[in-house]
């Protein structure tokens, strides 16, 4: 069974504290949108989709229990508390794209005069309702397809061994997962040998989050250091990098965990495929390229302490992006809900998302 990161029913939203994992398993009570500023803020949930949701179903708390008088107070609360949310972690774009789309229908609602007050507040929460859904059928058809595309590759039916970076699975998403969704289909179908997942520094979401994931679902997997990647592809035969994504640009330069840059140009000299799993809501066609893309940056204590603990000399400057670009001419293929796209044909899908 799939850990689940966002549990949510009728008004009441729990999110899943990955700061605790793998030792302690407790759920957050979101009550509201500061709440879940906060829980996407600290990390307690991350993964591009996932803090969408996140964003998405606190409002969907406040809107289930508050009670509104005029549809205006709706359409203002929808925009304001949105554009808060997205605060808490620019460089994810899931939760923009999110934002615009339920502030476009809050805008077309209050132009409708035959929809009153109370229609309005449920044609949100429908709207909610159903990205929350969508996103568990897209992870799933993510994973089919990349499975596809890298057998497809595979000589005299050999079982696969592919590389992780970062952790794209439940505890990212809605459910099921993007990279780490490709493995479990992968899985499923009796053809992974080993995945292979970085512990990936400084905040080891590798080792803390998908090697739970891992052990969870009896996937065989193996974590390697960050530092042994060159070393792993030199000595074991790799057949695909599968990494998620924060942000890809129009040109696919994509945003993803710092360390998916140099893990791309190490696959490129192996000759080792390197995919990006991502729907298309990670798709930021306004941003042309990955140099335009806001990278956050993350607390210097993240570097120099773990579980409280310094192990960094004092007095030290530290550097702590939590994202990295690679470029598009590092990428084999995006593995979308609709099939696997070259960087260079990600403008066809833009009628596609228009419609």
């Amino acid at each position: 069974m799939a850990l689940e990161a966002i549990k949510y029913n009728n008004g009441k939203l729990e999110v899943l504290d990955q700061t605790l994992l793998p030792v302690i398993t407790r759920y957050i009570h979101v009550q509201g949108v500061e709440d879940g500023w906060k829980v996407i803020n600290k990390m307690q949930v991350r993964g591009a989709p996932a803090i969408a949701m996140v964003g998405c179903l606190s409002l969907a708390v406040e809107l289930k229990n508050d009670n509104y008088s005029e549809k205006s107070s709706v359409r203002r609360e929808i925009e304001g508390k949105m554009n808060y949310l997205i605060s808490a972690r620019p460089t994810a774009v899931n939760i923009k794209i999110a934002a615009e789309q339920l502030i476009k229908l809050a805008n077309k609602l209050y132009r409708d005069d035959s929809i009153n007050v109370e229609n309005m507040v449920s044609e949100i929460l429908r709207s909610i309702d159903n990205m929350f859904k969508k996103d568990i059928d897209d992870n799933r058809a993510i994973g089919d397809f990349g499975a596809d595309e890298i057998l497809k590759n595979i000589v005299d039916n050999n079982l696969v061994r592919v590389l992780t970076h970062c952790n794209t699975g439940s505890l990212a998403t809605t459910g099921y997962g993007t990279a780490l969704g490709v493995v479990r289909s992968l899985h499923s179908r009796r053809k992974l040998e080993q995945v292979y997942c970085t512990e990936t520094r400084p905040y080891n979401q590798g080792a803390r989050l998908t090697a739970y994931e891992l052990v969870h679902e009896n996937i065989p997997g193996t974590l390697i250091c960050d530092d042994m990647v060159a070393a792993l592809m030199k000595s074991r035969k790799i057949n695909a990098v599968i990494v998620g994504a924060d942000r890809v640009a129009a040109n696919g330069d994509t945003a993803n965990k710092i360390g998916t840059y140099q893990i791309a140009i190490l696959a490129k000299y192996h000759e080792v495929p390197f995919y990006v799993a991502a729907p298309r809501t990670s798709i930021d066609f306004d941003i042309i390229a990955g140099d335009k893309i806001p990278i956050e940056e993350r607390p210097e204590r993240e570097m120099t302490h773990l579980n409280d603990q310094r192990i960094a000399a004092k007095g030290i400057q530290c550097w702590n992006p939590a994202f990295d670009v690679t470029p598009a001419d590092l990428i084999t293929g995006i593995i979308t809900e609709v099939g696997v796209i070259n960087p260079k044909d990600l403008k066809q899908l833009v009628s596609t998302d228009q419609q």
